[in-house]
């Protein structure tokens, strides 16, 4: 062979294999793969005990660019019928605590500018209900009226507040976690001593002259939520239940005023925000584990002591206890966030300023409706309804602002 044809046949030959390994490369690194097509992990539900099957986690709230679209162009609603729907500012500044009233018409809330409690109306009139203010409050528990609270500061001091005659007492600042009696004539609260054997939960007077320990809660005082029942007789949680099996699976105990021994809860899930019903007929409770791919996943289940944690149900809404309302104990409306990313559940701050849809449940049946999808896409917390069930109020997570939305 020629030595000119040989060079020509090696620089070829050379030629032809940098462009086979970088086709190669391409296809290996490179080249786009056609992607399976979409499917999400279904949540298997408990309804008496037996398990079922109910509608994909994440999907309560979730919309489509173009679902957005078509919602953006359809019509503002002044009342709620399951579309975008007008939403009205009982405030223009940020708020905190609010709280339906004891008339079941009006909110009372904590001003942090001027340090004071006020009253607003659904037209927006607001009218002071003390004079005297809390500079600096990092934290307002009302009783179940309003006619009370207790006004928590960052240094760790405490004060009773009687709003209706304006007397305020000291209350110790080892005590924390407070919560009223559903006749607002006492409160239950953790008294945490530096001494694990000097931890207890407590029940108090409202203003402190007397208490009787509850339960000793030593190294676990973290794992006790103080959850007063409006029934009477449970006056809190304890996330010190025996193992159970399964991944992602705990029980859950219930710590009876007069001790009782209650029937503990399994939770499909590592978290637990309980929320009861008026009568304390039912609790509707936040969770978030493997089953929800790690959402924030609502479930129902009996509250009164001789059935504890019976006909425990999930419900297809992704979201928080905390941003649901009952009215009676068969209807309750939650703020479901539009979209969620995946470990919200343990990671809140994930979804913070997210928009809300709002849903109606319905306790006993488990059904689930879009009410209302806010105008302005508020991200709804600290949320009431008014006792005849006209009027949605709730504070805008991303303003603080009190706002409502008319529900008919």
């Amino acid at each position: 062979m020629a030595p000119r044809l040989q060079k020509i046949l090696i620089v070829s030959g050379f030629v032809l294999l940098v462009i086979g390994v970088t086709y190669a490369l391409y296809f290996v690194f490179f080249k786009k793969q056609t992607a399976p097509p979409e499917t999400s992990p279904q949540i298997s539900g408990e309804i008496s005990g037996t398990p079922g099957t109910l509608p994909t986690t994440g999907q309560a709230g979730k919309r489509t660019a173009e679902e957005e679209e078509t919602i953006a162009a359809l019509p503002v609603s002044k009342i709620a019928k399951g579309g975008v729907t007008e939403t009205g500012a009982l405030t223009l500044t940020n708020v905190q605590a609010p709280k339906l009233a004891s008339d079941g018409k009006t909110v009372n809330f904590f001003n942090p500018t001027d340090g004071k409690f006020y009253n607003v109306d659904a037209d927006g009139n607001i009218r002071a209900l003390l004079p005297k203010s809390f500079s600096n409050a990092d934290k307002i528990v009302w009783s179940p009226g309003s006619e009370k609270a207790i006004v928590e500061f960052p240094d760790g001091s405490n004060v009773s507040v009687n709003l209706q005659n304006g007397k305020s007492v000291t209350l110790p600042a080892h005590w924390e976690d407070f919560q009223y009696s559903p006749d607002g004539n006492a409160f239950a609260a953790k008294s945490v001593g530096i001494d694990p054997s000097n931890r207890w939960l407590i029940l108090s007077s409202p203003d402190g002259s007397k208490t009787e320990t509850i339960a000793a809660l030593g190294n676990n005082q973290d794992k006790v939520k103080v959850s007063w029942s409006p029934n009477d007789q449970v006056v809190a949680f304890s996330d010190t239940g025996e193992v159970q099996s399964g991944f992602g699976r705990k029980q859950i105990l219930a710590i009876g005023k007069h001790q009782e021994n209650l029937p503990g809860l399994i939770v499909e899930g590592f978290t637990f925000e309980p929320l009861w019903s008026e009568s304390g007929k039912k609790i509707l409770y936040s969770t978030s584990g493997p089953s929800s791919n790690y959402l924030p996943q609502i479930w129902v289940t009996d509250g009164e002591s001789n059935t504890l944690g019976q006909n425990r149900r999930s419900l297809p809404l992704n979201t928080w206890a905390d941003k649901c309302a009952f009215i009676g104990d068969d209807v309750a409306y939650c703020a479901v966030p539009q979209n969620l990313p995946t470990g919200s559940g343990l990671q809140r701050q994930l979804a913070a300023g997210t928009p809300d849809t709002l849903y109606s449940v319905n306790t006993k049946t488990g059904a689930t409706s879009v009410v209302a999808v806010p105008e302005n896409r508020a991200s709804m917390q600290n949320l009431a309804v008014s006792a005849d069930g006209r009027y949605l109020f709730y504070q805008n997570a991303k303003t603080g602002a009190l706002e409502k939305i008319q529900l008919k």
